[in-house]
């Protein structure tokens, strides 16, 4: 079964200094939890492209590490790039990352479409892990753009 998680989330701050950082993909590192141990393998360009693949590797809990590609499926610059699992944990994942510049900033808004896959299992996951799991990542990546963009402006 597809599950959504939505967030949206107000940037003060230039609208070409927050699509230049989010167009990044090296900036995922400052986005993500520790604890996840994410890391890009390889070279990441240092801004994305439609089409391009990017392979890293998280581990979200102990003993437990996954590898994942993810394509840039769609970018309008400014305006949103989609990330789309290509091999990783999920059996379908789908990112649109949105942004809108209003007064004073920028509104950005994010809907992730997942679904998890392995049966039975994988149910009991997303009830009692994933969908938590994921909701602390974005708890954090929410505070950490507070930082950085405060720090920033």
């Amino acid at each position: 079964m597809l599950r959504q998680l939505r967030r949206e989330q107000f940037i003060r701050a230039d609208p070409g200094k927050v699509w230049e950082f989010f167009s990044a993909p090296q900036n995922l590192n400052a986005l993500t939890p520790p604890d996840v141990r994410f890391r890009i393998i390889g070279a990441a360009p240092a801004r994305m492209y439609a089409g391009q693949l990017i392979s890293y590797r998280i581990s979200p809990m102990r003993g437990l590490s996954f590898g994942w590609l993810t394509e840039i499926r769609h970018l309008v610059e400014g305006t949103y790039f989609v990330d789309e699992q290509r091999a990783g944990p999920y059996k379908f994942w789908y990112h649109a990352h949105h942004f809108e510049v209003t007064a004073g900033g920028v509104m950005m808004r994010d809907c992730v479409t997942y679904e998890i896959g392995w049966g039975p299992f994988g149910w009991l996951a997303e009830r009692f892990w994933v969908n938590r799991q994921l909701r602390r990542i974005f708890d954090y990546r929410f505070q950490r753009v507070e930082e950085i963009f405060h720090r920033l402006s």
